[in-house]
């Protein structure tokens, strides 16, 4: 769905950038002009916690806890969202995982693995959530049989889109594992162990590649997936890195007039010309509050960084560090900007040529339940769009079930 790029750039000659999903090819020549494009500032390092929190990947128990009041008092939306996730094939008891040993996903193709290994790994967090909500061992038990399904087969993922789709699958994955581990004893050691061996050995080389060049969705859904499996693992290292990258590429993806008149470049990447970085940027070279570097490729690419940065802050925060804080103005303004648009707004002349694809997916409540519900901030554009999609669902890649989890949820960790 998103196809790996690769920037081939050169100062003096054209640059053209290979671009997934609609056969879009952008150049620019010559050298470029205008402002020099500013170098992002080296992030300082992150803190991971002497002793991790479990449960603590995106969803805490506190979290859960509330889920589980709101729902057995029949609340909306709570209600509404849980009866969406229990009707949906991934909650059925019946459901089969499809595990591989090897998965081979090409750019907007692969083999049927591909599409297997991400819904099944979303099948384990759904199992997990309705076991967590309504008390049934016997969705426990499924979530355990998925996930041992495929530590006992995975090997590796090949071609084009190993590290998406590592990134996608292993997202949902930890957060499963994370929910059985942490409350359900008959997942016992042995298949624990090899279910940790799985995402050591088939999952993080991948999504710790690096990729500084290639569209911002992917190093933030990979850095999404690393940092899940960092807190599952028990791995500081991991969680150390997964902070950096954290740290680095959000303030290069979306844009704040503070950066100066040209957005950050991708961290470690060759972009190094106001022309080579408008190409990067799809063409737009008017920069506002809150424009992100895939708007003007479709909204559906913004939704998923939008959804991958709240993550990774979300499970961040379950630890103790708020890289919510951080960034908290630009990813208000990228909030704002996007969901205005997506609303139906008319996209003005300078940006995108007037033309938005307004295609997000359900990718705000994380942000929003932590940005307006903890920290108390005004964020009536994404608020009105969080309730026109809920109860949110899933998209069948690495966002699931979160009006669920996260709406109107400021739980403390």
């Amino acid at each position: 769905m998103n196809r790996r790029q690769k920037l081939l750039t050169a100062r003096r000659a054209r640059l053209a950038l290979a671009v997934a999903g609609a056969a879009l090819l952008l150049a620019a020549t010559g050298c470029g002009s205008g402002p020099e494009v500013p170098k992002a500032a080296a992030p300082p390092a992150g803190t991971a916690p002497e002793r991790f929190r479990h449960p603590g990947v995106l969803v805490g128990g506190a979290q859960l806890a509330a889920v589980r009041a709101h729902v057995a008092a029949g609340r909306e939306p709570w209600k509404s969202a849980y009866e969406e996730m229990s009707e949906s094939k991934y909650a059925s008891l019946d459901y089969t995982p499809h595990p591989a040993k090897v998965v081979a996903c090409a750019s907007n193709a692969g083999t049927d693995a591909c599409v297997a290994e991400r819904e099944d790994a979303i099948a384990a967090y759904t199992q997990a959530l309705m076991w967590s909500v309504s008390g049934d061992p016997d969705h426990a038990d499924k979530a355990v049989e998925i996930m041992d399904a495929w530590s006992k087969t995975v090997k590796r993922h090949t071609r084009d889109d190993a590290d998406l789709q590592t990134a996608w699958s292993g997202s949902s994955w930890a957060r499963a594992a994370e929910i059985v581990h942490s409350g359900y004893p008959a997942w016992k050691g042995p298949e624990v162990q090899r279910f940790k061996w799985m995402l050591r050995k088939a999952y993080l080389p991948d999504v710790t590649a690096k990729v500084p060049d290639y569209n911002g969705n992917w190093e933030l859904a990979m850095t999404d997936a690393a940092i899940g499996m960092a807190v599952f693992l028990e791995d500081r290292t991991v969680f150390e890195d997964a902070v950096r990258r954290y740290r680095a590429r959000v303030p290069a993806y979306f844009y704040l007039a503070s950066d100066g008149a040209l957005p950050k470049r991708p961290p470690g990447g060759t972009i190094d010309t106001a022309d080579e970085l408008a190409t990067y940027w799809f063409g737009q070279r008017t920069y506002r509050d809150g424009v992100g570097q895939e708007t003007c490729r479709n909204f559906m690419h913004i939704g998923y960084s939008l959804a991958a940065t709240a993550h990774i802050a979300e499970t961040a925060w379950h630890q103790g560090l708020d890289l919510y804080r951080e960034q908290a103005d630009r990813l208000s303004a990228a909030l704002e900007f996007h969901s205005r648009y997506q609303l139906g707004e008319t996209a003005p002349s300078w940006l995108c040529g007037g033309k938005v694809v307004r295609t997000m997916g359900p990718d705000v409540e994380v942000a929003l339940n932590h940005l307006q519900g903890r920290m108390h901030l005004r964020l009536p554009q994404t608020a009105k769009l969080a309730q026109s999609q809920r109860p949110g669902g899933t998209d069948d890649l690495f966002v699931a079930w979160e009006t669920l989890t996260h709406a109107a949820n400021p739980t403390p960790a």
